[in-house]
């Protein structure tokens, strides 16, 4: 009965602890690195996909072509300016825009200098309202950026709650941005991106000034009106803005994109960092296999007498290539589900730290049963294959000739 293929197999893995487990180390790291890194890029991409998907299906992000992944920093070679915002803004559809602009600046504190991004944002309240939308801008201590405000600074997270100069920063400290002194009028809530979480926010005709950048932005966010389809408006906006900078169709130095869009450029980028790391992983589940092939050859050979006893008493050679190929799936089963258990955990530990360092934004875990399901699965045909050969030459092998082996 099968049953009793399974039976002899186990017997015969439990009686060689010390050779089993070593011989299931290299599916058991190969197993546990490929289910750790499709989780943990799973759980980038689920985190990423749900902060964007959360800014709504009414925005679209106009910025220099390029800079799809970065956008809003500020570039030298194409330039997005407040006569694009004026030009997007009278475009049908449109209800509201706002432009805005971040580099990396100098923050000078208590004699201590960092270097960290800077932003540059609208004071009309419905533009600004319209950028901390886009942007998960929210205030936590202090007030926004009101119409007025000239050398003030809102600074993000990381200042409020941890001694980045060595001294506390609070409400109505002064603070040099490029050697310019701001009043810290608040304080964003965290974000869970480290890039936002140290940056500071200005006013944006300041940071023209600050940076001469003159009349320049680096992104357009633009907000259509209700009920308008988000396609058709993106064209009206192309093809206005090809006309006012004299570009031909399919010739556009700018890109416009929606919150989903954004979100697929960055899980095709995870995507091919899995592929390759999952390629790396690939070669221990080889040595695994390689390890599993050496075993059941060293198991056959102890076994020869045995095998021979086995024929003797009417076992045919079916019966005996299947015997030895279920012992190496077994090696390759006992291999995956140690090192999806190992795997997944990793990942879960990975999640708490990255949450308490950093913030729950860039990772969010799933525990994927299709995934572990089908990783065993894998594994234990691994382990089948690797066992082919050996399990060929035992069937094979002549029982008179194994009886008389010693």
């Amino acid at each position: 009965m099968i049953k009793d293929y399974f039976i002899l197999a186990s017997r015969e893995i439990q009686r060689r602890k010390i050779r089993t487990w070593l011989t299931m180390i290299g599916i058991i790291i190969g197993i546990a690195t490929v289910s750790s890194l499709i989780t943990l890029g799973q759980g980038m991409e689920n985190a990423i996909t749900g902060q964007f998907e959360s800014l709504g299906k009414d925005k679209l992000f106009i910025s220099a072509k390029g800079s799809s992944l970065s956008a809003g920093l500020s570039i030298d070679a194409i330039k997005i300016t407040d006569k694009d915002i004026e030009i997007v803004d009278g475009v049908s559809g449109v209800k509201n825009t706002a432009g805005m602009i971040y580099t990396s600046g100098r923050f000078e504190y208590n004699d201590q200098v960092r270097y960290n991004l800077i932003s540059g944002v609208p004071l009309d309240i419905e533009k600004r309202k319209l950028i901390g939308e886009s942007m998960s801008f929210k205030i936590k201590e202090g007030r926004p950026l009101n119409k007025g405000d000239s050398n003030k600074v809102i600074l993000g997270h990381s200042y409020y709650e941890e001694n980045k100069f060595g001294k506390t920063i609070g409400l109505g400290d002064k603070i040099l941005l490029q050697e310019k002194s701001f009043k810290v009028i608040g304080f964003l809530e965290k974000i869970g991106s480290p890039p936002d979480d140290n940056s500071a926010m200005i006013p944006l005709d300041v940071y023209q000034d600050l940076f001469d950048k003159k009349d320049e932005v680096g992104m357009i966010v633009a907000q259509i009106q209700p009920g308008e389809d988000i396609d058709v408006v993106s064209e009206r906006i192309k093809k206005e803005l090809r006309d006012s900078r004299n570009l031909d169709e399919g010739k556009e130095d700018f890109s416009i994109e929606t919150p989903g869009q954004i979100a697929s450029a960055f899980a095709d980028i995870l995507n091919i960092i899995q592929i390759v790391f999952i390629g790396i992983a690939a070669i221990s589940l080889f040595v695994g296999g390689i390890g599993i092939m050496n075993t059941m050859f060293t198991t056959v050979l102890q076994r020869t007498k045995e095998i021979g006893i086995l024929k003797a008493i009417g076992a045919k050679d079916k019966d005996i290539l299947i015997l030895v190929m279920i012992e190496s799936g077994f090696y390759g089963l006992g291999g995956g589900i140690i090192g999806v258990i190992i795997g997944v955990g990793f990942a879960k530990i990975a999640e708490l730290i990255f949450i308490r360092m950093v913030g729950p934004a860039l990772l969010s875990i799933e525990i994927n049963f299709i995934l572990i399901i089908s990783t065993i699965i894998f594994s234990f045909i691994i382990g089948c294959i690797s066992g082919v050969l050996p399990a060929l030459k035992a069937s094979k092998s002549d029982p008179v000739l194994n009886l008389r082996y010693e």
